[in-house]
């Protein structure tokens, strides 16, 4: 053991810290293949969190673990993976405006409904459910006077929510908005930019676990990208794409991390395309 706070760096190899996220993933719910390419980024959380806690290597922090189970609670979170920027995948979201939106809004003023209902599950700073704000004001929105669009964003880090919240970003988070949107959504600000308030105020940000607590819905959009089908074990993934497809409206459409792919099983989700990854679901017959 080292003294709580020393210099000392605790000893952790990357054979080691595979061993250990092998171990400990499965009993979070999570898998192993989804991290792999971000191992390292767990392993400098690991190694600040034993040097905290005054541990020499790995074989002692599963030595807590047992002995403290709340610790488990830390790890848990340090497994949080919350890259995002606005309009990441711009392909999906060119998708999104030109097509999805518009066939989406069409759907609703049929129904007599006077707004687009979204859900950004997994939105860290809130990139992602921006980014569908700025479209849909900029985009299809303009064609549709009478409908609104809301999105409900959720996230079980509530320190990523109170920075949603504040709604100011770095430049490299803004790099692939078109240049005259992101002049039109967004206020320079220091070396910071922020959206402006017109375009926050059909998003409502609320902490909740995909797995524990999904909203009852019904939704016309849903975007679970790069969380549940990346970092979920496979059984919590089936559990998961029951819970949005139940959530989705008859014609609603379901958007992936462009990497993802649906768990196998009957689904009511038919894939809109070869290239992209959305999918809808099924009307009733």
């Amino acid at each position: 053991m080292t003294a709580p706070g020393s210099d000392a760096q605790p000893a952790i190899s990357d054979p080691d810290c595979v061993a250990f996220l092998q171990w400990a993933l499965p009993r979070l719910g999570l898998r192993w293949a989804g991290y792999r390419k971000v191992r390292g980024t767990l392993r400098k959380r690991l190694r600040r969190r034993l040097r905290l806690l005054g541990l020499a290597d790995l074989a002692a922090y599963r030595a807590r673990l047992a002995a403290r189970p709340a610790e488990w609670q830390w790890l848990e979170a340090a497994c949080r993976i919350p890259i995002s920027r606005f309009f990441r995948d711009r392909r999906v979201f060119e998708r999104l405006g030109q097509q999805v939106l518009p066939a989406l809004a069409r759907a609703a003023q049929d129904a007599g409904r006077d707004t687009i209902d979204a859900w950004s599950a997994g939105c860290a700073c809130g990139e992602e459910a921006y980014s569908l704000a700025v479209l849909w004001r900029l985009g299809p929105g303009r064609d549709w006077p009478g409908l609104k669009l809301h999105c409900l964003a959720t996230d079980a880090d509530a320190g990523m929510l109170g920075r949603a919240a504040v709604a100011c970003y770095g430049a490299g988070s803004l790099k692939d908005i078109p240049p005259p949107w992101r002049d039109a959504a967004f206020v320079a600000a220091g070396d910071r930019f922020c959206l402006r308030p017109e375009f926050r105020s059909g998003i409502c940000l609320r902490q909740a676990d995909i797995r524990q607590q999904p909203p009852p819905g019904p939704f016309d959009l849903i975007l679970c990208r790069n969380l549940a089908f990346t970092y979920f074990a496979p059984a919590v993934q089936a559990m998961v794409q029951t819970s949005l497809c139940d959530r989705l409206r008859p014609g609603g459409v379901l958007v992936l991390g462009m990497h993802e792919q649906l768990p196998a099983g009957p689904a009511p989700l038919v894939p809109m395309g070869k290239h992209l990854p959305l999918y809808r679901k099924a009307e009733r017959p």
